[in-house]
């Protein structure tokens, strides 16, 4: 990449993420250029499309459900365009790698009520426990006990009794109980990923390498 064109980039990204130094930018981009040179992307729009970034999910930030990870990506393309863009990849990272609570708790409610109408239905509710709970078992769980953990949920969480989670609902429960911040399934990177710096991340690129030497990951 063109050393110009890359600073202009960092001094550009840079000024919208606070948490990361200029120098942690530029690590960050990097590693997104050096993802994009092994997709197949657009040829008019280069980015992570959505099967690309789901494997960073899973092999960087320890993340194994494909539903949840559909739906972080989506949360990261913030212009709609099925690709995620080198601002989109550093400002996605900042909340995964340095986020404050009430940026997690506001990444956490977008991955949930998904689909834009700002509220997360008992429909979604049903639907993102009963996939939670195959993620964790083989054992098929009923419609029925899935339908009273949705009971059991909206009435420790749905404080307007609306039948539906609005953002306000979710933070003032979460804040009241921290671990309901993922309570429909972990849409955010395990602990110790959490704590890495972005140079510790490219590190761990580093040595997939190795094992994925044709591989997108083979940076």
């Amino acid at each position: 990449m063109d050393q110009k064109v890359l600073k202009k980039l960092v001094e550009s990204i840079s000024s919208t993420v606070k948490s990361f130094k200029k120098s942690e930018v530029e690590s960050l981009i990097r590693i997104f250029y050096s993802l994009v040179e092994r997709a197949d992307v657009r040829l008019d729009n280069i980015g992570l499309d959505c099967n690309a970034f789901q494997m960073i999910l899973h092999n960087i930030f320890g993340m194994t459900d494909d539903v949840l990870m559909n739906r972080v990506f989506f949360a990261f393309d913030k212009d709609n365009d099925n690709l995620i863009n080198a601002k989109e990849w550093v400002k996605g990272l900042s909340v995964f790698l340095r986020g404050t609570f009430e940026e997690k708790l506001k990444f956490c409610f977008e991955v949930y009520y998904f689909n834009g109408d700002g509220y997360i239905s008992r429909e979604k509710i049903f639907d993102m426990l009963k996939n939670s709970l195959h993620q964790q078992s083989p054992e098929e769980e009923t419609d029925e006990g899935i339908t009273e953990l949705v009971d059991i949920t909206l009435k420790k969480m749905d404080y307007d009794n609306d039948g539906k989670l609005s953002f306000e609902d979710f933070e003032k429960a979460v804040k009241e109980d921290r671990l309901l911040l993922e309570v429909f399934g972990p849409c955010l990177p395990e602990a110790k990923v959490q704590r890495q710096q972005p140079n510790r991340v490219r590190e761990n690129f580093q040595r997939l390498k190795k094992k994925n030497k044709n591989n997108l990951l083979d940076i």
